[in-house]
């Protein structure tokens, strides 16, 4: 049992019910549905198996979906491949027509309007980066200072120039309305900027009496100098290195992955870093050993969880791929929980001020006692959350009446989220607690767990109670 919650994209490579079954038994906790690829009608197939899985496995499982964004691409290139010589001059239309290593175009109509002269122009995550020299009313002129191959409906980044488009597409709410229609539990904003796009999102879903949590990806330059509005207004906050990492000073990246992870363990959010974990292994078996320093690094971090993309969707070894990140996160986690953690004090509102001592208050204990396990009853999952985020050594099961808080649970680290009727009181409670842990085999009769609760059970911002249980035997109620 691992506490580092694992994300997978899912792709051509796991597209099978199979697949998603070994990824589940394996310990995927959150599947991520990516629209930047496929039709909604692929991926309602998707979504199709993994509810026939999920439906019958005892691991819970989320599922995220990860809306587009405004993603500049350029035109059609033929023939492909034509080389971008260093030096030379080209030019870049707002037309989405077929080019050449002379001229193309780009499916973002704001293009020339927004770009202007002495600005950089990155395609292909930065391997041909192009400098404006000059523009008009169509098009802009650009000299090529970093040659490269020039290929089909490569991506575009502006690392320099204020966007106008919105953070949300037409494309981007009609996936939203396909993810309220289908129950998924997260979605994941691309491209954010300000915490005001976060809003309008939430305000949507909102309106459409939808309960999907939002995760904001920070992958702008504009989300890192706003991360202090931005983290507080995000349910989960999901660190994108990729396009960080072009938009941005590569040297940056790793520091900025601290300083968000940081920041949300302050804020008490979850966090997920992404991008390259484990990039190597689309082709190959085993990672390189950077790789395994990268990922061990993420969870020294303090991240909830960490993201496979290409791994998963596209590589050779997907399952593989879980493994060795499963392993990663086992070894690096026994090094974390034989230290001392300093306990975070929760920069929070005031209606979760007594959960958070609540939270706070159970990590000296079990440092205390040495207890085996903890056990809450978390009916809107807050208490689990920042249970999660006080990094206590041992498992978290929590417990809710409500299905979709429990498969949001599941990217909280440390959490293994567990779905039951409410009980009438805090003894019952304990004796489902009890008899759960002894029929999993996760303790022994005569160990310790600390039961969090509040009364009356269910009710949502009434966690006051904790009790140190010693297991004695499965008792039926």
């Amino acid at each position: 049992m691992i506490k580092t919650k694992i994300i997978a994209t899912l792709g051509p490579s796991t597209a099978q019910t199979v697949t998603i079954q070994a990824l589940m038994d394996e310990g995927v906790d959150v599947f991520r549905l990516n629209f930047s690829h496929g039709t909604l009608e692929e991926h309602q197939h998707l979504l199709q198996m993994i509810n026939r899985v999920r439906s019958e496995h005892p691991h819970t499982a989320a599922v995220m979906g990860d809306l587009c964004g405004p993603k500049i691409r350029i035109s059609r290139i033929e023939p492909e491949e034509q080389q971008l010589q260093t030096g030379a001059e080209v030019t870049i239309r707002t037309a989405d027509e077929t080019g050449n290593a002379r001229v193309f175009g780009t499916n973002y109509e704001h293009f020339v309007r927004d770009v202007q002269v002495g600005q950089r122009i990155l395609i292909d995550d930065g391997l041909i980066a192009l400098k404006v020299v000059g523009k008009d009313r169509n098009q802009v002129t650009c000299r090529v200072m970093v040659g490269g191959p020039l290929n089909s409906r490569k991506g575009v980044n502006l690392p320099e120039t204020d966007i106008s488009v919105p953070a949300l597409t037409e494309y981007d709410w009609r996936c939203v309305d396909w993810a309220v229609e289908h129950r998924l539990d997260f979605l994941a904003l691309s491209f954010v900027r300000s915490a005001e796009e976060i809003h309008q999102l939430k305000t949507h879903l909102r309106q459409a009496d939808s309960e999907i949590k939002v995760v904001s990806k920070i992958e702008k330059p504009q989300a890192v100098e706003n991360l202090e509005s931005i983290v507080p207004a995000s349910d989960a906050v999901l660190v994108a290195r990729g396009d960080l990492g072009v938009e941005m000073d590569l040297a940056e990246v790793p520091l900025i992955q601290k300083r968000i992870t940081q920041m949300c363990r302050r804020l008490g959010k979850p966090v997920v870093v992404a991008t390259q974990m484990l990039q190597s292994m689309i082709q190959n078996p085993t990672p390189t050993r950077a790789e395994t320093n990268d990922v061990a690094n993420a969870i020294m971090d303090l991240t909830d969880a960490v993201m496979l993309s290409g791994e998963t969707a596209v590589g050779k070894y997907p399952l593989e791929a879980i493994r060795t990140i499963r392993r990663i996160a086992q070894v690096t986690e026994t090094y974390l929980d034989q230290g001392e953690l300093e306990r975070p004090k929760f920069s929070i509102t005031e209606e979760l001020a007594l959960t958070a001592a609540v939270a706070r208050s159970v990590g000296q204990i079990i440092d205390d006692i040495d207890a085996e396990m903890v056990a809450v009853w978390s009916q809107t999952g807050s208490a689990a959350r920042l249970l999660s985020k006080s990094r206590i050594d041992v498992p978290i099961l929590a417990f809710s009446s409500n299905e979709l808080t429990c498969r949001q649970m599941a990217l909280h680290y440390g959490v293994i989220p567990r779905t039951r009727p409410i009980p009438k009181d805090i003894m019952h409670f304990t004796r489902m607690v009890e008899k759960l842990v002894l029929e999993s085999k996760w303790v022994q009769v005569g160990d310790q767990i600390v039961i969090v609760a509040g009364r009356p059970l269910g009710a949502a911002g009434t966690t006051n109670a904790i009790m140190v249980h010693t297991v004695t035997a499965a008792q039926d109620g």
